[in-house]
């Protein structure tokens, strides 16, 4: 459900194969290892590189309307690099047809790290660029279903699940999305009004088909089997009677765009094979949602896998502290750096693995700078020679990022989260 990758989850065949060679690519909707080959992975799930044509019209689009300065660096660098009818979305906007945005978080820490910022710092920037409704997803339902504890005594954790989308939405308020254009929504609280959609989508997909996508067998819970079409609804605007004004599915033309992480995509292929069953004929993509997948944020050990929230110190979180921000980039970022100095200054460092630098792609604004960093890293040679001072750079940026964050969270009550996640029109209504 989370936009930003997911944990892996028991009770999915895929979890069980975590023994394998750690070089071995692995992703599913639970599960990322290993070194990841993008070019093979577009290729094994079939979507599509974001080639130069595509950015010459997204810009087009956004920049060239006016709204944003510049194409995001996410897109400048290649970190979301592949689609599914995005040209087609495109088509349907140039029409003027409506379009918004979905994205998720699966809240299961009470402290989101930086891989989980990636999708949401995106999706704000879309917001602006395209001038456009956003629904986020807090799934609470599936955390539960997939992670949740009963005890005889206690009872089960469900609240915990509720408790921490509270959490999670302050951070994700904290990226400052546009009040007026957001909806912010807890599966448990919400679920009612996308029930009719969620029927149709259940009686559209087979188990079979679920299994196949999954993985699940035959000791999952049943509701492991049907949450997919709980994760599904938001792709249709008429799961947002009020919110979109869109309360009849065979009048809707919205068109939808999912930014997120390249793991989540098989749910949105079930989705867009039988998404044009919740639509009428008028609908500009038949229905189906559109997407744009971002690549995994390496963890501080290496640039494999993805970032965990179970691992301290694989991950920088938003609640870390200046110090811990230091302790931990210092102590624990791999570096694609030489033994010594003198071997640096002969070979210069491994880039692509070089978890520093790699960061730096994502957190560092000024591509001349990062443009520099990388030659003078790789090379040797200059100010930016070795890895003691490429982190002292990225632990500058980093800790500027963080503190930002943390005091623009400090300020969100839970009044204010009560009021993002209250069902209103978000509809841009044009001047």
């Amino acid at each position: 459900a989370a936009m930003a990758p997911a944990a892996p989850e028991q009770g999915s065949q895929a979890a069980e194969g975590t023994d394998q060679n750690k070089d071995e690519m692995v992703v599913t909707a639970w599960e990322v290892q290993g070194k990841i080959d993008y070019n093979k992975l577009v290729d094994q799930f079939g979507s599509t590189l974001i080639d130069d044509a595509l950015m010459k019209r997204i810009e087009a689009a956004t920049v060239g309307k006016g709204n944003v300065q510049k194409l995001h660096r996410f897109l400048r660098r290649g970190i979301f690099f592949s689609h599914r009818d995005m040209n087609a979305l495109l088509d349907c906007i140039e029409k003027g047809q409506p379009m918004y945005l979905y994205t998720g978080r699966g809240p299961s820490s009470s402290s989101m790290h930086l891989g989980h910022l990636i999708p949401f710092l995106f999706t704000k920037w879309l917001q602006d660029a395209f001038n456009v409704p956003l629904v986020i997803q807090m799934t609470d339902d599936e955390k539960f279903l997939f992670k949740g504890e009963y005890d005889p005594d206690e009872g089960d954790n469900l609240m915990h699940f509720a408790n921490l989308t509270i959490e999670n939405a302050r951070d994700i308020i904290a990226c400052e999305f546009d009040y007026n254009k957001t909806f912010l929504f807890s599966d448990l609280d919400y679920v009612g009004t996308m029930y009719p959609n969620i029927l149709r989508i259940c009686k559209a997909v087979t188990t079979n088909t679920v299994n196949g996508i999954f993985g699940f067998d035959g000791s999952a819970n049943i509701g492991k089997i049907a949450f997919p079409a709980v994760q599904a609804a938001p792709s249709f605007a008429s799961s947002f009677p009020v919110v979109l004004e869109s309360p009849n599915p065979r009048d809707s033309k919205a068109v939808c765009l999912i930014p997120c992480a390249i793991d989540q995509d098989p749910y949105f292929r079930m989705t867009r094979d039988i998404a044009h069953k919740i639509v009428g004929k008028g609908h500009g993509l038949g229905g189906k949602p559109a997407l744009i997948h971002s690549k995994f944020f390496p963890p501080l050990q290496g640039a494999t896998g993805k970032m965990s929230s179970s691992d301290e110190n694989s991950a920088i979180f938003l609640t870390d502290t200046p110090e811990q921000i230091e302790r931990k980039i210092n102590n624990h970022a791999f570096s694609g750096g030489q033994e010594s100095g003198k071997l640096q200054r002969e070979l210069g460092a491994n880039l692509e693995v070089d978890v520093s630098y790699q960061w730096l792609r994502f957190f560092l604004e000024d591509d001349d700078e990062l443009e520099r960093i990388g030659k003078e890293y790789e090379s040797g040679s200059g100010e930016y020679w070795s890895t003691s001072v490429v982190k002292k750079r990225l632990i500058e940026v980093l800790k500027e990022l963080v503190a930002g964050h943390q005091e623009r969270r400090a300020r969100i009550s839970d009044e204010d989260v009560r009021k993002w996640m209250e069902q209103r029109s978000i509809l841009v209504k044009k001047e």
